[in-house]
Parts: structure tokens; C-alpha cells; sequence
């Protein structure tokens, strides 16, 4: 069944038994043996990628409930006393190269015996992948309100404006809401709930200034590369601009006047039942880590929606 899940996750055979650490023959023979035990053909293997029949669809949803149970039956007992196995935990890219420095050393040194898998995924994946079992837990922008999702709050993430040497609105202590929108904005790509974020908070529309360049990235040191070029403006989160220097830091950000936009960072999860230990333990380091950085939201402040409805997300 393991074999026949990786199948479906990866679509190629080859990927599958790498991933289950045994042969492509070795896999394609046990999947035979399942098949006629089951007398139900799982995959069509006449395309590429691979994908499952209509009847193995159904099957292969049966074979992640049944492991789950498994799984349930070892874990409620295992991680009451010391938390162990495997533990697959996704953070959205617009918070993976800063926040998981800060609690990754915390973490190995609090759970020696668990095997930590981390892999950045955009929200929408992350949420498809804890529905499907195959994630234990992500780190990402919330409120998602999404049906058979669990929400922890970490802490609210602050934004500031980054804008190029000789910007005339650096001769402000803040800006305002409406002041980016007359720049041309360098954003993340679609699929980022930061980006999403960002457009909204910003009021981009029809009426934004028009660059003779478009380009979108996710990785903020190339937004931050930009600007520094004199190109545009974007907005950065606090856990990245803490990382800038402190000459640029006084010159190139700026925060925003009127309510403080911010983003409410919180570790999501599916089954709360089957590692509530690891999971609780895992949220609380995570506010013990960052309690520097993240805390409660300031009286005057608006949380942006990561994944509102009025833009691409």
C-alpha cells in the first residue's frame, strides 16, 4: 500500500521507489501482486505521468485511511512519553529562509528521536497535502478557515515598505497606504499568499504606475537586489528585514502610518489526535523562538486575508 501511495504522490514509478528506498522492479512487482490480490488494475501505466485508474482512485483513498489507523495505533502511545518517527512539515517560501533558522536548532535539540522532513509548498499544496496525509503539519499564513484544517497561532509578522536610495518618500518617518501605489511594484508570483498580501494592501489596479520590466520572484533576496538598484519598491516582512543591515535598514524602510499592516503567522494541521504532543510542542517552541520577532497584534493594526478571494492567490 506504501508502494501504491508513493505511486499516486510522485505519478512515476522510478521517483516512487526512490522515495520508498527500493528497486523500480522490486516496486512494480509488489504493485502487481496488489493488483491481482485486489483484482483492480490501480494505475494506468499506458501515460506519463502515471496517474490512477477511476477504480484505483478510489482504492488508493482507502489505502491512506487504513495506514492513518495503522500509524494511530503506535503514535497515541509513543508520543504521550517521547516523541519519535517521522514528522513532514511544510513552510510557505515567503517564510522558510527566515523562520526556519530561528526554531530548526531549537527543535533537534528538543526532539532527538524525530526525523524531521521539511519541504516548501505554497499554501494551496500544503493544504491539499495534510488532507491527503502525506504532511503532518506547515507553517503559513492564516486564517485559512479551510474545512478539516486545525490553525495554532504562532504570532502577527509586521510589513514595511523597502524603497530605493533617493526615494522622495524616504524623507517620511512613515508612508502611507496609498503612497505605493503610484510605484511600480517587484511582488512574488501568483500562488504566494504574501504576494496576494501585498496587491491588496496596496491597492494595486489599473491606475498603478506600469514598469517597462515585469518580473515577480520568491525569493526576497532578489526583490531586495532590486531595489536597491533603484528599481520600484516591494514590501518586506519583519523576519526578512531584520536580516538587512543597519545602514539600510535607517535609509531604504520604512514603516507604514495608520493601522500596521500585518500578517498572522500559525502552524496548520489535519489530525490533532495523532500527534497532538509533537504538534502542541512544536507550536509552543515556535512562539518561544520568535516571541522576538512575532508577538500580539498592536491596537491599530489590519491582518491581511493570505488568500482573499479579490485577487489571485
Amino acid at each position: 500500500m506504501r508502494y501504491a501511495l508513493a505511486v499516486a504522490e510522485t505519478q512515476n514509478f522510478r521517483a516512487a521507489a526512490t522515495r520508498t528506498n527500493v528497486s523500480q522492479s522490486g516496486l512494480s512487482m509488489q504493485l502487481r501482486k496488489l493488483e491481482e490480490l485486489l483484482d483492480t488494475v490501480l494505475f494506468d501505466r499506458s501515460r506519463q505521468p502515471v496517474l490512477p485508474t477511476p477504480d484505483g482512485t478510489r482504492v488508493l483513498e482507502q489505502m491512506r485511511t487504513i495506514l492513518r489507523e495503522t500509524e494511530r495505533l503506535g503514535r497515541i502511545v509513543a508520543d504521550e512519553s517521547d516523541p519519535s518517527g517521522a514528522f513532514r512539515l511544510g513552510v510557505i517560501p515567503s517564510l522558510s529562509s527566515s523562520i526556519v533558522p530561528l526554531f530548526l536548532p531549537g527543535f533537534l535539540a528538543k526532539f532527538p528521536k524525530v526525523q524531521l522532513s521539511l519541504e516548501e509548498l505554497k499554501t494551496e499544496d500544503m493544504i491539499e497535502r495534510i488532507r491527503s496525509d502525506t504532511l503532518e503539519a506547515g507553517i503559513a499564513a492564516i486564517p485559512l478557515d479551510s474545512p478539516g484544517v486545525v490553525e495554532m497561532r504562532i504570532g502577527f509578522e509586521a510589513m514595511f515598505a523597502y524603497l530605493p536610495p533617493g526615494d522622495p518618500l524616504l524623507k517620511k518617518v512613515k508612508i502611507q497606504q496609498q503612497d505605493l501605489a503610484q510605484r511600480e511594484l517587484f511582488v512574488m508570483p501568483e500562488g504566494h499568499c504574501f504576494r496576494t498580501q501585498v496587491l491588496s494592501y496596496c491597492k494595486a489596479g489599473p491606475d498603478q504606475k506600469k514598469s517597462r520590466v515585469h518580473f515577480e520572484s520568491g525569493n526576497f533576496e532578489t526583490l531586495i537586489g532590486l531595489i536597491d538598484r533603484g528599481l520600484g519598491a516591494t514590501v518586506l516582512p519583519a523576519l526578512v528585514a531584520r536580516g538587512l543591515d543597519d545602514e539600510r535598514k535607517e535609509a531604504q524602510l520604512r514603516a507604514f502610518s495608520g493601522p500596521t499592516p500585518l500578517r498572522e503567522i500559525g502552524l496548520i494541521t489535519g489530525r490533532l489526535d495523532l500527534r497532538r504532543n509533537l504538534t502542541e510542542a512544536l507550536t509552543a517552541l515556535l512562539r518561544e523562538e520568535l516571541s522576538e520577532h512575532l508577538g500580539a497584534a498592536p491596537k491599530r493594526a489590519i491582518v491581511l486575508d493570505p488568500l482573499s478571494k479579490a485577487l489571485p492567490a
